[in-house]
């Protein structure tokens, strides 16, 4: 025997970016963003405190070029070979989320 019920369900119809406040969703595409996290741990200066930041593309990019850039700073004249174009990356053509191609 069948037995339904109407229930509420609660869902994320909307995540805005942290930084410039822009919706994510992509018009027929659902919600597009990225999200730089940390939980820190035991012996860390911020022991016990977790963060989590929701990006729109546009923001993701430029903390991503940030960050490239930082790097290229700190390792500047260092004999190790410097080619940071996949900065980042771990997959490329994972349209479905199953695993893609390997950026390495």
């Amino acid at each position: 025997m069948k037995i339904t019920a109407m229930e509420q369900v609660e869902s994320v119809s909307d995540v805005q970016c942290d930084v410039c406040g822009a919706s994510t969703r992509v018009e027929g595409y659902g919600l597009q963003f990225g999200t730089l996290r940390a939980s820190w741990g035991y012996g860390s200066a911020h022991d016990g405190e977790r963060y989590e930041v929701q990006l729109c593309e546009p923001c993701f990019f430029r903390t991503l070029s940030g960050l490239r850039r930082e790097r290229m700073v700190n390792f500047m004249f260092s004999e190790e070979d410097q080619d940071l174009s996949d900065f980042g990356r771990v997959a490329r053509d994972d349209f479905f989320n199953d695993g893609g191609n390997s950026a390495t």
